[in-house]
């Protein structure tokens, strides 16, 4: 009798082990059909923004009244560069004509001029400095003029690579002090040598690329115009003595009020540079 009740409860035991395989086996299929259904979804919506993506930016910006240039669209590449902090000698100096120097730290020039030269301007209004920097200024034909503060008549200058700006550079930077005449009374001048380019170029982002970065993280302000986007460096890493640069656009917005804002983005990376945030980041020679 007991053997009967034992034989028939193993029995009950296997149709309801049955029954839960079955139940566990549909429930199983009907979640891979769920989540099959929710892979196809989120696939075909990346799709759809990778090809709506940039009609989104360009609709975007019309909508803000933000204006801009034709700008080039061709893939682009370039490639990080190296450069050593210039250390001045005396002798380098004595060749400086019409001016007393001296040499600050070693890596930094102040020189008074004897006979203030005085600068001229273009038919823009723009200070012609070329002859007053080959004449006057060691390896001068390198820097390029970035801004006119006429508050305190402060004409400042970038070193460049290959024709290119490094954007606030403070071991690459050359500012002309001049009088109510446009006299320059002195300047102060520090400088990079020995510049190395990597061998290995990238591909960069195109100028409208730059410009859908700022417009994606909110950068650019209604009703303003893009005026220019230019290719430069900025420094990515700064060593006592050595200096590593990215290639950088520097965008320039002019806002409705009058104003003009500077943006930076590394053009490798993406990244949009705030120069306030990234100063005094100095490193060891040789540290990590």
């Amino acid at each position: 009798m007991e053997r009967g009740r034992v034989g028939l409860k193993r029995e009950e035991s296997k149709l309801e082990w049955s029954k839960t395989k079955t139940i566990f086996i549909f429930i199983f299929a009907i979640l891979n059909v769920f989540l099959y259904s929710v892979y196809i979804n989120q696939h075909n919506q990346a799709q759809n923004v990778e090809v709506l993506g940039s009609l989104s930016i360009v609709e975007s910006l019309k909508l803000d009244n933000i204006t801009y240039e034709e700008f080039p669209e061709e893939e682009m590449s370039s490639s990080y560069v190296s450069a050593k902090v210039k250390h001045f000698t005396v002798e380098e100096v004595a060749t400086l004509e019409n001016q007393n120097t001296s040499i600050i730290d070693n890596v930094s020039l102040r020189s008074y001029m004897k006979d203030l030269p005085k600068l001229t301007k273009d038919a823009d209004g723009h200070y012609m400095v070329e002859d007053f920097l080959k004449r006057y200024v060691w390896s001068g034909e390198q820097y390029k003029v970035w801004e006119w503060n006429e508050e305190t008549r402060v004409l400042t200058l970038y070193q460049t690579v290959a024709d290119e700006p490094i954007y606030y550079s403070p071991h690459g930077k050359l500012e002309l002090h001049l009088n109510e005449s446009d006299e320059v009374v002195r300047y102060d001048q520090t400088a990079l040598e020995q510049f190395v380019s990597f061998n290995q170029k990238k591909n960069i982002l195109t100028p409208f690329e730059a410009i859908s970065s700022l417009a994606t993280k909110g950068y650019l302000k209604q009703n303003s115009h893009i005026e220019s986007v230019v290719l430069g460096y900025s420094t990515l890493v700064q060593f006592t003595e050595t200096q590593v640069f990215a290639p950088t656009w520097h965008v320039r917005v002019l806002l409705d009020d009058g104003e003009v804002e500077h943006h930076f983005i590394n053009a490798i990376e993406g990244k949009v540079i705030d120069f306030q945030m990234d100063e005094g980041r100095v490193y060891e020679e040789g540290s990590e």
